[in-house]
């Protein structure tokens, strides 16, 4: 919790240029007072925001070939319902970052939509510029996270209205969002070594589980093992240890 509050504390302060967002702040003494008393637990890993109308869907921008969108492409040769060259490998980068909306599921799974169906949802206007924003989010994460040695293979942002504007919601850039791989190592044509959710994802598909609620205890292991990558990624990213956050 506070690796995912604290990284996105982060992104949220580096992007408040490119798009408002909800984000008030962390230190719990701002805090309504009722949650005084609460500070030991609050600390770190608690964020105060502006309350948004949340639109009903997902933006989700991919800048290489991964995941379900490597399935697709390799049964169809396509990318969200569009057309890919031939030749392109898993973990490939896209000549062009891609924005593959979904929808936001109150129960089950998230369903792809195209741009079009997006537009039925919230309107052309509303549609091309949260594509416009959440790309210039993604090229401006991801030119920033390489520069530290990490790739931002794919990730997805959820926006809201306030008093009428459009603003950045929800998460941003984390390890629960995004797919984040160190480029000293990365090679097209396989899966890359991860420092985000995907680990988890790996092992739960070695279950004998049908996806549904409730999901199956984790081993004390894969929760250490994860807790190490998430704890890695906020360091890499932000120059700053989990640890001297804990410590402030």
């Amino acid at each position: 919790g506070i690796v995912l509050t604290q990284i996105s504390k982060f992104w949220f302060e580096k992007t408040a240029g490119i798009v408002n967002n909800h984000f008030v702040t962390t230190d719990v003494e701002k805090f309504p007072a009722p949650f005084h008393n609460y500070s030991e637990l609050l600390d770190g890993r608690s964020m105060m925001v502006k309350k948004a109308n949340p639109f009903p869907v997902e933006c989700i921008v991919r800048g290489y070939l991964a995941g379900s969108g490597w399935r697709e492409y390799r049964q169809m040769g396509t990318l969200h319902g569009g057309k890919l060259k031939a030749g392109l490998q898993n973990s490939s980068k896209l000549p062009r970052a891609r924005f593959t909306p979904s929808t936001k599921a109150e129960s089950g799974h998230d369903q792809n939509i195209s741009f079009k169906q997006l537009t039925t949802i919230i309107g052309e206007e509303t549609s091309r510029e949260l594509r416009r924003i959440s790309i210039k989010l993604y090229r401006y994460g991801a030119n920033l996270a390489l520069k530290s040695g990490i790739i931002i293979a794919d990730t997805k942002f959820e926006f809201g209205l306030l008093n009428g504007q459009i603003i950045l919601i929800d998460e941003i850039l984390t390890p629960d969002s995004s797919r984040f791989w160190p480029a000293a190592t990365y090679q097209p044509g396989k899966n890359q070594p991860s420092l985000d959710k995907q680990y988890l994802r790996d092992y739960l598909e070695t279950l004998d589980w049908d996806k549904t609620y409730p999901a199956p205890p984790l081993p004390d292991e894969i929760v250490e093992n994860v807790s190490k990558k998430y704890c890695e990624i906020f360091q890499i990213i932000t120059g700053k240890s989990i640890d001297s956050i804990i410590k402030s």
